[in-house]
């Protein structure tokens, strides 16, 4: 096996291809997970126009491809997963039946230590250096709509009922709801982004769209199509007034959602739930098998789905002074953390008083509201 490493502006259109290949493919071969948007060479390729040090390892046997692994690094010789912290789902992609090992692909890459936060399950090889595995929930469509509603029915019928009946509300209040699976407006992204950023900040929590690269990251994807990717942005309307949205990724098999966020003027109508299941409606028509809802304890996806995935969080390293100095860093901060988000008593305390800061810190800001194009 050989193992070259490009960069993104680098990889030929062939190469490319039988990326893509592997992904579309991976479903018949019994590692349906593989076709996450995420891992698709569009939301790679669109990272490094957004972010330095995007690198892409191609293995190849008798001169064709079998592997990518793409990984961000810096001089130093530490990699990370392509978009960490933003990026909802990490590994290699390759052909059926591939092996490979994680010690030699870090030497051919020039790592020191490759961390992750969202690795995919069955990346066997990388899965040695896991401190943390955690369900990432997804709703399963594959079987349509309809049998994905009438499970919900069975499994959680107050909580279906009390839902589909405050979407009848909420259009007798404010409006007839329609929705928009793909919505083109730039202004509705903007809208969106300026929806989260005051969540984000309502909540205490760090506000993504704060940063630079991952603004841009967003406009980027939101304008990157084909047949096999998108971004795709979902807008709930009531009349002519946006108020729910999401921005994710969609690959030919798997809607990977990642950014929800709603006008909170309308919060006793749960708009963000009828958004979901509209999503979940307007996917299963256009042959989506899942939604992902990505890692992480919400009531919300607790409530809308059918199953659990498992991601693994972590660090794959070689003996080298780096690895130990990263892990030395990295490893306290993750444990205290996983440590405060696992229980309940440490949870919600933490929860209320980032509430309680972020209440604060709202109500001595003025944030402009969006423009509209």
């Amino acid at each position: 096996m050989n193992i070259s490493v490009y960069r993104p502006g680098e990889l030929t259109s062939a190469d490319r291809s039988a990326w893509t290949a592997f992904q579309s493919k991976a479903h018949l071969h019994g590692a349906p997970d593989l076709a996450n948007p995420f891992l698709s060479p569009e939301f790679t390729l669109a990272v490094g126009r957004c972010r330095r040090g995007v690198r892409i390892a191609v293995a190849r046997e008798n001169g064709e491809p079998v592997a990518f692994f793409p990984f961000q690094t810096t001089a130093a010789g530490v990699g990370r997963a392509i978009g960490l912290g933003v990026s909802d789902c990490q590994g290699l992609v390759h052909r059926p039946g591939f092996t490979w090992d994680a010690q030699e692909l870090l030497r051919a890459c020039g790592l020191a230590v490759w961390e992750f936060d969202h690795l995919l399950g069955g990346q066997t090889p990388f899965e040695a250096g896991a401190s943390g595995v955690f369900p990432s929930p997804v709703i399963d469509i594959d079987q349509g709509y309809e049998t994905y509603l009438e499970q919900l029915r069975a499994r959680s019928p107050k909580f279906t009922r009390t839902t589909l009946a405050k979407a009848r509300k909420l259009g007798r209040d404010h409006g007839e709801l329609r929705h928009v699976h793909d919505e083109r407006d730039p202004g509705a992204l903007r809208t969106l982004m300026h929806w989260k950023s005051a969540q984000y900040r309502r909540t205490g929590r760090s506000d993504r769209f704060a940063q630079d690269w991952i603004t841009r990251l967003a406009h980027q994807l939101f304008h990157s199509r084909s047949e096999s990717f998108a971004g795709l942005l979902s807008v709930l309307y009531a009349g002519d007034r946006p108020i729910a949205a999401h921005f994710g990724l969609r690959s030919e098999r798997v809607l990977a959602c990642w950014f929800p966020a709603y006008d909170p003027a309308f919060s006793k109508y749960s708009p963000g739930l009828v958004l979901h299941l509209r999503m979940a409606e307007a996917a299963a028509a256009e042959g989506i098998a899942h939604l992902d809802l990505g890692r992480g304890q919400k009531e919300y996806k607790d409530s809308l789905k059918t199953r659990e995935l498992t991601v693994s969080e972590g660090w794959v390293a070689r003996r080298h002074p780096v690895a130990l100095g990263h892990r030395a860093r990295r490893a306290p901060v993750r444990a205290l953390r996983n440590a405060v988000l696992a229980r309940p008593e440490l949870f919600e305390p933490a929860d209320k008083m980032l509430k309680r800061m972020g209440k604060i810190r709202s109500s001595g800001q003025v944030t402009a509201k969006p423009t509209k194009t």
